[in-house]
């Protein structure tokens, strides 16, 4: 089959259910010009990638992509041009990516590693088998909600303001919390943690809410994230209505699962829509995700705004209506506690990879530094 401009914004065309539309097909016109085929990363292995083309399935080279950089390292999800001849074939571009969703990496240099490009719905999927781990969902959500539009990581400068991912928290094993009263509790725990963001329980086992979840991601392109044993490859494979994802049973005692999955591998819904499962993340570094936190902690900014001083640091201080809240009991000290550590290893994060932001901090350290002094010497000077 081969490909030609006339046809890359039909609904028939070949890589619709992958998610193509009009404005990939425009973004792709200067490529077609140059006889390049447009394809969608479907799979990455050790530099090497299966790409879905109109032509089929074909194994490309990632070599003419910066791969020093590991921002622009070619990434399930990722729609690309590739050679439509020659053995081996490459990847000779990656088209300007909508959102991506990135963690930093557990390296010195504090670089950022993308999981997956193209989405539209970051599920984050959260085993009531073992208790719940508010703190590790709060930085999976502040990550899903700073999933940056992928054409600034690519440097080109524009930014689409209208297309974000939006997160989706699924509780997955939901069979496992048989009454309905605590299941509903749970959720409602989850709720106030999660502002804005749908919290649907879900059983592959029972089939409880996965009409409801197929019906969200029939849309468009998600992606599964979660620690191993979260459930992730079981429901996409109930999605699927197959057993294409491995799967091994978690450990009872603290519910978590070995990585039975490696790799990431994007899949086509047969009702519609495409899902990307990911292996289970033992880590989740902020990366650029000062928006996010905000965002779920948008409570607590809000009454940082009420404070009486607009640098108040929320201990201390004299009409601060955060501290205000922790006492008459309205705002958990927990979460406080989680806001400013986010808060602090994002600002570290960022001052590893920002000059300037270095600069910044340091000055900033010391002039605290040299205020405390101050203070100590006056009152060392009022107590002689």
């Amino acid at each position: 089959m081969s490909f030609s401009i006339s046809q890359a914004s039909t609904p028939s065309h070949p890589l619709a259910p992958y998610g193509w539309d009009d404005a990939w097909a425009d973004t792709f016109a200067p490529y077609a010009e140059q006889g390049l085929l447009p394809g969608r990363v479907v799979r990455v292995d050790r530099g090497r990638c299966d790409v879905v083309t109109p032509d089929g399935v074909v194994r490309a080279d990632t070599a003419f992509v910066v791969p020093r950089d590991p921002m622009r390292i070619v990434c399930t999800g990722d729609w690309v041009a590739v050679d439509p001849d020659g053995d081996p074939q490459f990847v000779r571009t990656l088209l300007p990516r909508r959102t991506a969703f990135v963690r930093s990496t557990s390296s010195q240099r504090s670089e950022g590693q993308v999981l997956a490009t193209n989405i539209d719905h970051v599920v984050i999927c959260v085993s009531l088998a073992v208790a719940l781990d508010l703190g590790r969902l709060e930085r999976f959500l502040a990550l899903a909600m700073s999933s940056t539009a992928g054409a600034a990581l690519l440097g080109d400068g524009t930014r689409p303001v209208d297309h974000e991912a939006r997160p989706l928290v699924l509780l997955t094993k939901a069979d496992l919390v048989p009454d309905v009263t605590t299941l509903s509790h749970l959720v409602e725990d989850v709720e106030r943690i999660a502002p804005g963001v749908q919290v649907l329980p879900v059983s592959s086992a029972t089939g409880e809410g996965v009409d409801v979840f197929g019906a969200i991601v029939g849309g468009g392109t998600s992606v599964l994230l979660g620690i191993s044993g979260a459930g992730k490859s079981t429901l996409a494979n109930t999605l699927l209505g197959e057993d294409v994802m491995h799967v091994q049973q978690a450990r009872e005692v603290d519910g978590k699962g070995r990585h039975t999955t490696t790799t990431r591998n994007l899949l086509v819904l047969p009702g519609g829509g495409v899902l990307i499962d990911t292996p289970g993340l033992r880590g989740v570094g902020l990366w650029d995700a000062e928006a996010g936190v905000g965002q779920v902690f948008s409570e607590i900014e809000d009454l940082a705004r009420q404070c009486r001083f607009h640098d108040c640091a929320h201990t201390s201080e004299p009409g601060c209506a955060v501290t205000a809240a922790i006492e008459d009991g309205s705002l958990p000290e927990r979460r406080l506690d989680s806001y400013r550590k986010l808060l602090r290893e994002n600002h570290r994060i960022a001052a590893k990879t920002d000059a300037r932001l270095r600069s910044e901090t340091l000055r900033e350290w010391k002039r605290r530094g040299a205020e405390g002094r101050a203070a100590m010497e006056l009152k060392r000077g009022r107590t002689r």
